[in-house]
């Protein structure tokens, strides 16, 4: 009973989605701190993927049972792999679109803190609405209106 009820709605899409950003927000953290860096390539791992994945995975539970409850199956991509037990885990590859400085780093500070800025955004909404939907559980459980 715990299982489908943690499986259940959206909880599994937004438990994904925290781990990403989470995931996401220290390559950020490691690009911010590496800025001064010589020689160094910050990395990323594309939002549109993660996106697409998770996407392909709710679409893969709606065809097996009508997408109300069940774990999501999620396919790796190039970026986005299984991790030991089974959570996400980051692959984030070197971005090439920026102008090399001469220690050949090749930083872009506005568009890195615009990243930092849109990410923890993504996380604080899925961080609200997972617990919103673990207070309704709680208030259910209770037996609450």
């Amino acid at each position: 009973m715990i299982q489908s009820i943690s499986t259940a709605g959206a909880i599994p899409a937004l438990e994904m989605t925290l781990q990403f950003a989470g995931a996401r927000q220290r390559v950020i953290a490691h690009n911010i701190a590496n800025f001064d860096t010589p020689n160094f390539r910050p990395k990323d791992a594309d939002p549109r993927d993660f996106q697409r994945v998770l996407g392909e995975a709710i679409e893969g539970r709606r065809a097996r049972n009508g997408g109300v409850s069940g774990a999501l199956d999620w396919q790796e991509s190039s970026q986005i792999k299984r991790g030991p037990s089974g959570s996400l885990r980051l692959n984030p590859e070197a971005d090439s679109g920026n102008i090399l400085f001469h220690d050949r780093n090749n930083r872009d500070l506005e568009r890195t803190m615009q990243d930092l800025v849109e990410n923890a955004g993504v996380y604080r909404v899925a961080s609200d609405l997972l617990r919103n939907r673990f207070q309704i559980i709680q208030a259910a459980i209770a037996e609450r209106v």
